[in-house]
C-alpha cells in the first residue's frame, strides 16, 4: 500500500500495542515503524532492475525481518527514553506487530508479498489497489481523533479499536467483491465460449467497484474490465502472447526471473528494432481501447555486461487521464 496508509497503519496498530503505557509515543514509532519495510525502495539505486524487482516486498516485508529487527528497534527507542515508561520488551513488540502488519496489508495488494522469505511463497490476493481512499481515509480520520485524546482517556482505545475494526473489515469486503467480480468474469467467458486456462482479476486504481481480469487462452491473452454497474456484456481486448520474440534469450537468467517474477503473465511487443517485455499483472496504463502501453513494461538492451532491462518510465499525464476515464467508466457501461 501507499505510504500514508501504511503509516496510519502502523501508527494505530503502535496505539493499540503500547497506547496505554506512553501515550502519543506509540503512535508515533508505530508510523515510522509502519514505513520501514518499504525502504526496499532504496535498492533501485544500487541494483539492476530485475534484482531491484525481486528484493521489492522480499526479505523486509517478511515474518523473519520482523522477528529479527523488532528486538533490536525496540532497544534503540528503550534507550532514547532512557528506559523509563515501557520495557525493553513493550517496545519489541510494537516493532514487531508494525513490522508483521505492514506486510499482511500489502499481501492483499496485486504486488503481494513475500511474507514467508527466504520460501518463494507470494501472497497476494489481489483484491485492493495500493492507494484506496475507502480504507485510507476513515482510518486516517480516526487516528486523528485518537491523538488528540489523553491516553488515561478511554475512549482513546475505543476509538482506535474501531479504527482497526472498519478498516480490517473493508479488507474482507474487498474479498467478498472479488469474488463477485470473479463469477461476473468467468460467466462472460462462460457465455461467449472462450476457452481458458487461466483467470487472474484485481481492482482497478483508487476503488473497488470496477475490476479488470486477464484471461490466459492458448495464443493470447483476454483483458476485460467490469463494473458493477455495468448493464452491457462484458468484452475483452486481445493481447497476443508473442512469446515467441524471447526464444533468443530463453537461456539468458534475467529473463528467467522476471517471468518468474510476474508468474507467466507476460506479453511481448516490438517496436522497430526495440523489443518490450510486459508484466501484465497491473494492466495497461489507460482506459482507451486503443492504448498498448503497459504500467510496467521494461525495454531489452544489449550491453557489454550482458542483456539489461530498463523500465519504461510513466509520465503525471498518463495518471491524469487514467483518473478521468476511472470516474466515467466505473458508472457503469
Amino acid at each position: 500500500m501507499d505510504s500514508l496508509t501504511q503509516i496510519v497503519l502502523g501508527a494505530s496498530v503502535g496505539e493499540a500495542v503500547l497506547g496505554k503505557k506512553v501515550g502519543n509515543k506509540a503512535l508515533l514509532w508505530g508510523a515510522v515503524a509502519g514505513t520501514i519495510p518499504d525502504l526496499d525502495v532504496l535498492s533501485n539505486y544500487f541494483l539492476d532492475t530485475v534484482t531491484a524487482i525481486e528484493v521489492h516486498r522480499g526479505f523486509s516485508h517478511s515474518i523473519f525481518f520482523a522477528l529479527l529487527f523488532a528486538p533490536l528497534f525496540g532497544g534503540l527507542v528503550w534507550k532514547v527514553y532512557a528506559k523509563r515508561q515501557a520495557s525493553w520488551m513493550d517496545w519489541s513488540l510494537l516493532f514487531f506487530w508494525c513490522l508483521f502488519t505492514h506486510p499482511l496489508l500489502d499481501a492483499f495488494t496485486t504486488w503481494g508479498t513475500q511474507l514467508f522469505w527466504p520460501l518463494e511463497i507470494r501472497l497476494a490476493f489481489q483484491s485492493i489497489f495500493v492507494i484506496d481512499p475507502l480504507y485510507t481515509l476513515p482510518f486516517l480520520i480516526v487516528v486523528l481523533m485518537v491523538l488528540r485524546l489523553k491516553k488515561s482517556n478511554p475512549r482513546r482505545k475505543q476509538l482506535n479499536r474501531w479504527g482497526l475494526i472498519i478498516s480490517s473489515g473493508y479488507l474482507v469486503v474487498t474479498l467478498i467483491l472479488k469474488g463477485f467480480a470473479n463469477h461476473s468474469f468467468a460467466q462472460a467467458l462462460e457465455q461467449q465460449k472462450i476457452s481458458y486456462s487461466g483467470l487472474s482479476t484485481r481492482p482497478a486504481p483508487f476503488n473497488t467497484i470496477l475490476w479488470m481480469a486477464n484471461v490466459d487462452t492458448q495464443d493470447a491473452y483476454l483483458i476485460g474490465e467490469y463494473s458493477f454497474f455495468d448493464t452491457k456484456p462484458i468484452s475483452f481486448k486481445r493481447i497476443p502472447k508473442n512469446h515467441h520474440l524471447l526464444e533468443t534469450f530463453a537461456s539468458d537468467d534475467k529473463v528467467k526471473r522476471l517471468i518468474r517474477i510476474t508468474e507467466g503473465w507476460y506479453a511481448m511487443t516490438k517496436k522497430g528494432e526495440r523489443l518490450y517485455f510486459n508484466d501484465l499483472r497491473f494492466g495497461l496504463l489507460s482506459l482507451d481501447p486503443e492504448e498498448t502501453q503497459f504500467v510496467f513494461s521494461y525495454e531489452l538492451r544489449h550491453t557489454t555486461d550482458g542483456l539489461e532491462f530498463h523500465e519504461v518510465p510513466k509520465f503525471r499525464g498518463d495518471a491524469q487521464r487514467l483518473l478521468h476515464a476511472l470516474w466515467e467508466r466505473l458508472k457503469g457501461n
